[in-house]
């Protein structure tokens, strides 16, 4: 059925065009042989093609575009003549004479044009007359192109200030008198379209009707380019006759579009003067009308204007802009009872965008806007329109966006209130846009108070306690998520070690309530920057006034020992082994031997229980011997202890060569050059002759196991740790030692087919040479070794 209404709608239009292009022909003819009456009469037969009702608007607008060429040069045509000696007057009354209304009327209107140029009459008189002339077609469709003929042929002829037409009886306002008319009945002419056909055919008017709604628009427009309309008229002539017309037509469609055509033709200025008489018709305008977009896009202006104009803003606080704005909202929120909460959340969304770009330092608006978003939320549980949520995202970023910095965001105490209104998985995504905005600020948290705050809208990414029951999260978002967290960590600090402990106190009562698969990602960072604060700890005797400081290094030690015993369970021991060993490395610094040797017994515990696979033992024991060598805290009897278990551990690994590796790294657990009660070669001699039997033993397994005598690899290194101990003048390591370790490298037949292993021994014998060039003590000791 569409197709064969297009397809008559076409052969209409061809038959109209032809029929208007015979006739256009002829008044050409007669124009070019000036005859008048044939001119008028063809002009006629060609303006009756427009009276057909069979066109929609887009055809019907190809057919008055013709019209409108060809009554260009029968304008054209009527000057001449009146230059020739024919009556303008008569003329005017002559064109009266056409058989049918509308080509009549568009041949006054015409006429006009000419009568007002030469200027025989005040063009009030004329216009006035033409204007309520058109009256007489009150058929939408061709009455809107008529009178949109009417704006158009009259608007460079108005007489306004500066104008040639204006004069003693002719003013600006007698050219606003008209505009203003003339729009009245256009829109009279636009809305009674809604009314006509059948209602199933409601939504082919409403297109219909869009696609006609510049021609009313352009009235509003000619009105903006008006030299005289100043803001004295516009407030006290034009904007209030424009928005009566607006608010009686009762139209959706109409009000809608009107609107937001004042808002976008006049100038900012205007607006802002006239804030309150503007607003005052919105809450007036129909339910179902967008006026959410339209209030928008009016403070998005505003918000452009002061941007562009620094010296305007006074001016907004002069007329209470902000004011205005919100109670104009909250008017039309309580004026239309059912309205989406998407619009709402919008609207207070662009006041807060509005408010932020004019008044950036009244933070006690933009609290305010939040406020009145959080009771219009109230009662209205977790939001679960999509796009609502999203304005509402967008709401809460603003904030952050404007002022770069978390901090000044926090003390909006509604703030948080809104972000409770937001869904789990939202209130993920706001949390992640706060983190992201402190870390590309580098924004400093230094105060518990606001720590708290913070950790209160982040709490989406650091607590399982309010998720929904099989809710799945994809594990590399969370990954991510939680490596944020873990990054704003170190963005919470403060010099002053008491606010600092409270800081991490904070941060510990959340992580520890927050679900156990986020704790291996948030203690590391956590135990990081706890150890920081000890290191900036007062000395002992610092305090010259003698007071007791309320944050002492055993307390942040008892703190940390609290925190990584979450670990274990999570289960992450591996983690939790290697915190311990850090702990006691901060202890051994502070000098407190008893909470240092517990970390180290906390870690051989984990060891011992939790550590079973072979690689991750070599590991961890690499870890210990290594952190053990460091500590210069421990106490004979406490030292014995814990490397007596690390040779221990090392004895009992499960591979030859791990074994071997492990205890021969032991022997620096004995020497130590800088710590002379630290020093007992025996027992450096005894872990390289334990790690030679090893390494041998090693060989002779792999030698029944596979039939080959194994790596020469393992005693090379021994060697290694020989000369290392040899130049550190470990008396109970000998040159004899020495010689004999070489001596029985290179009888192994292995070497030759072990290239890895010839070059490490062939660097090694390199070394040794190096090192005998060395003038002094340790030259010459190298010097006894003939290799």
């Amino acid at each position: 059925m569409i197709a064969d209404g297009a397809e008559d709608e076409e052969k209409w239009l061809a038959a109209g065009a032809a029929a208007f292009k015979q006739n256009a022909f002829y008044m050409q003819r007669a124009i070019d042989s000036n005859n008048l009456k044939d001119a008028l009469k063809y002009s006629a037969q060609m303006l009756s093609e427009l009276r057909t009702s069979k066109l929609s608007p887009p055809k019907y607008y190809d057919l008055y575009m013709r019209a409108f060429d060809e009554l260009r040069k029968l304008e054209i045509f009527f000057m001449e003549e009146t230059r020739r000696g024919c009556s303008v007057i008569e003329l005017y009354e002559l064109v009266q004479h056409a058989g049918n209304i509308l080509p009549r009327l568009y041949l006054l209107c015409t006429a006009g044009s000419v009568y007002i140029k030469t200027k025989e009459a005040p063009s009030k008189e004329i216009l006035k007359d033409l204007v309520e002339m058109c009256r007489g077609i009150q058929h939408p469709l061709r009455g809107l192109f008529l009178r949109s003929y009417l704006a158009q042929i009259s608007r460079d002829k108005l007489p306004d200030i500066g104008s040639e037409y204006e004069g003693d009886a002719d003013t600006v306002t007698d050219a606003v008198e008209f505009v203003l008319l003339n729009f009245t009945e256009m829109n009279k002419l636009w809305v009674r379209m809604q009314h006509q056909g059948p209602a199933r055919e409601k939504e082919r008017r409403e297109k219909e009707r869009g696609e006609l709604r510049d021609l009313v628009g352009k009235n509003l427009h000619v009105l903006s380019q008006l030299e005289g309309v100043d803001l004295d008229m516009y407030r006290d002539t034009v904007l209030p006759r424009v928005l009566e017309q607006i608010v009686n037509c009762r139209d959706e469609i109409a009000q809608y579009y009107l609107i937001d055509c004042i808002i976008q033709v006049f100038p900012d200025e205007y607006h802002l003067q006239t804030l309150d008489v503007l607003l005052g018709a919105c809450p007036q305008l129909q339910p179902s009308v967008d006026i959410m977009t339209v209030l928008s896009r009016l403070m998005e202006r505003l918000s452009n204007y002061a941007a562009l104009n620094a010296e305007v803003l006074p001016y907004f606080l002069q007329v209470e802009a902000f004011s205005k704005l919100n109670n104009a909202i909250g008017k039309v929120i309580e004026a239309q009872e059912d309205m989406p909460i998407l619009s709402a959340v919008t609207l207070y969304s662009s006041l807060l965008k509005f408010t932020l770009h004019v008044h950036p330092d009244r933070l006690d608006y933009a609290d305010q806007v939040l406020g009145s978003c959080v009771k219009q939320l109230s009662g209205k549980g977790k939001i679960d329109d999509t796009r609502a949520t999203k304005e509402l995202v967008s709401l809460l970023s603003a904030p952050l966006e404007k002022y770069n910095d978390v901090v000044t965001a926090l003390k909006l105490t509604n703030y948080p209130l809104v972000v409770e209104y937001l869904d789990t998985e939202t209130k993920r995504i706001m949390a992640t846009v706060i983190i992201r905005s402190i870390m590309k600020n580098n924004t400093l948290i230094t105060t518990a108070e606001k720590v708290e705050a913070l950790f209160e809208l982040i709490k989406g990414l650091i607590n399982d306690l309010d998720e929904p029951q099989g809710l799945e999260v994809d594990e590399d978002d969370f990954e991510e998520e939680q490596n944020s967290v873990a990054r704003l960590i170190h963005m919470l600090y403060n010099d002053d070690p008491e606010e600092m402990f409270k800081i991490v106190s904070i941060l510990k009562k959340h992580f520890l309530t927050g679900g156990p698969k986020r704790l291996k990602f948030t203690i590391p960072p956590l135990v990081v920057s706890t150890l920081k604060l000890i290191r900036r700890l007062p000395v002992e005797g610092d305090n010259p006034f003698g007071k007791e400081a309320s944050v002492t290094a055993t307390k942040i030690f008892q703190f940390l020992n609290q925190i990584i015993e979450a670990l274990p369970n999570v289960p992450s021991p591996d983690l939790a082994f290697r915190l311990y060993l850090q702990c006691a490395e901060a202890a051994n610094k502070c000098d407190e031997e008893p909470i240092a040797y517990e970390f180290f017994t906390q870690a051989y515990i984990l060891y011992e229980e939790e550590i079973s696979d072979s690689k991750a033992q070599v590991t961890a024991l690499q870890l210990i011997i290594g952190t053990l060598q460091r500590m210069h805290v421990f106490g004979v009897e406490n030292r014995d202890t814990l490397t007596h278990k690390a040779t221990g551990y090392s004895a009992k690994l499960l591979k030859k060569p791990d074994q071997c590796r492990a205890v021969y790294a032991c022997s620096h657990l004995f020497w130590l050059e800088d710590r002379e009660t630290i020093q007992d070669g025996e027992r450096v001699l005894l872990c390289l002759k334990r790690a030679l039997k090893i390494a041998n033993s090693a060989q002779q397994m792999a030698n029944k196991a596979r039939g080959s005598t194994g790596s020469v690899t393992l005693f090379i290194e021994i060697l290694n740790k020989y000369l290392y101990f040899y130049q550190k003048g470990v008396p109970q390591i000998t040159v004899e030692s020495v010689e004999s370790l070489i001596k029985l490298i290179k009888n192994e037949e292995s070497m030759a087919s072990d290239p890895s292993a010839e070059s490490f021994f062939a660097s090694t014998l390199q070394f040794m040479e190096f090192e005998k060039q060395k003038e002094g003590a340790i030259g010459e000791r190298y010097q006894e070794i003939k290799v």
